[in-house]
């Protein structure tokens, strides 16, 4: 009781994680980060699009060489989520989450929901009635694939996580490693014995990936040489899956053109995401402002240019017309383009967001913060009694 007491009393409200200040992160997981969110915007701009539909361009002629271009380009959004969250993992499992950071990423997150969702109702582009509305509000609609609502429970779950772990000997962690990869990442490869999966069960297993790496280094992790080329040959690898079942997808009908990075618990998927955070976890780059500076605004591109449908819509149906521009020959470049866009333009947005919004709002939570830890600190000596 007195530990858990301390705790609270030192402002933390749970044993869990969080990263070091953004000054202090390393820049090369920063700018792997940086990376991992633009081939997540890549692949948005083509699933969410128009063009992969049954009756799109990409369905029409998946081997033509916009279509191969496209399909290579979006294929590694899935990806791109395993190493986001091993990202969170690996600096979250020997930190502590502090009632100031869980405000800090609650408060970004409906900043943007009830912003953009508001502007979209107001306009008219989006119709006005009592479910868009209560939608808008809530922080959480969906526990299945909707990245942000599972980021959200998922981060709640992350201080019994972190007891789990360090309770954990090693033997005891990698059999949980095992178990795991089994029930999610066989099943969700083999098709014929499906697994149903929400986005919050995966995270967690994504985490306990990322804490083995974090707490027990071995020789072999530091190996930059050699995770270079297994991501090199793992992204081969994936990219041959993508070509082949595009080919498959003429011959058989059916859109099977990302049948083995089809959704984040695939091997192959897996197998891309840890051999890249590998890689970039042990090369060298020199502290960067710059780069740390832009990553700090990668969650805020997310939950930008990924709002809602009406944003996707908006965005790539709309403004970028990614269908329409399907046959210029300037395509790719078009494509590579726009995505660079909207990046920067999204990380704008957000740098501005932190910089006039949100340091002053954490100043006040600051304010704040000791007197709820210690109304905390009241109920906890009060319920013990009991």
């Amino acid at each position: 009781k007195k530990e858990g007491l301390q705790h609270m009393k030192n402002g933390n409200i749970a044993q869990a994680g969080q990263p070091k200040p953004a000054s202090h992160r390393d820049s090369n997981i920063e700018l792997f980060r940086i990376i991992t969110m633009f081939f997540i915007v890549a692949h948005h701009y083509v699933v969410n699009s128009g063009l992969t539909l049954e009756d799109g361009p990409i369905a029409a002629n998946p081997l033509s060489g916009n279509s191969i271009f496209l399909l290579l380009f979006g294929a590694w959004g899935k990806i791109g989520i395993n190493c986001f969250v091993m990202i969170t993992g690996y600096f979250m499992c020997k930190s502590s989450i502090t009632l100031r950071k869980f405000a800090k990423l609650l408060g970004e997150i409906m900043f943007y929901k009830i912003g953009i969702g508001l502007i979209f109702l107001i306009t008219g582009y989006e119709p006005l009635c009592l479910k868009s509305l209560v939608k808008t509000f809530l922080p959480v609609s969906s526990v299945e694939t909707n990245f942000v609502g599972c980021y959200i429970l998922f981060f709640l779950f992350i201080p019994f996580l972190n007891i789990l772990i360090r309770n954990m000997t090693e033997k005891q962690h990698i059999l949980l490693l095992l178990l795991c990869g089994f029930t999610y990442v066989f099943f969700g490869t083999i098709k014929k014995m499906p697994v149903s999966m929400n986005y919050v069960s995966w995270f967690i297993v994504l985490y306990f990936m990322a804490s083995y790496i974090r707490m027990y280094p071995k020789h072999i992790f530091s190996k930059t040489k050699l995770w270079g080329m297994l991501t090199a040959g793992s992204i081969v690898l994936c990219s041959l899956s993508v070509v082949c079942c595009a080919w498959l997808s003429l011959k058989l009908h059916q859109n099977i053109w990302y049948f083995f990075v089809t959704d984040s618990n695939t091997f192959l998927a897996v197998l891309v995401g840890v051999c890249a955070f590998m890689f970039f976890k042990t090369i060298k780059i020199k502290y960067s402002s710059f780069i740390n500076t832009v990553a700090s605004t990668t969650f805020g591109i997310l939950l930008i240019h990924a709002n809602c449908d009406a944003m996707r819509r908006f965005l790539w149906q709309d403004v970028c017309q990614n269908v329409k521009v399907y046959d210029s020959q300037l395509m790719p470049l078009i494509s590579i383009g726009c995505v660079c866009a909207v990046f920067c333009g999204c990380s704008l947005i957000d740098w501005l967001r932190i910089r006039f919004i949100e340091k002053p709002f954490m100043k006040k939570i600051s304010v704040w913060e000791p007197k709820i830890i210690a109304w905390w600190h009241r109920k906890e000596e009060k319920y013990a009694k009991f």
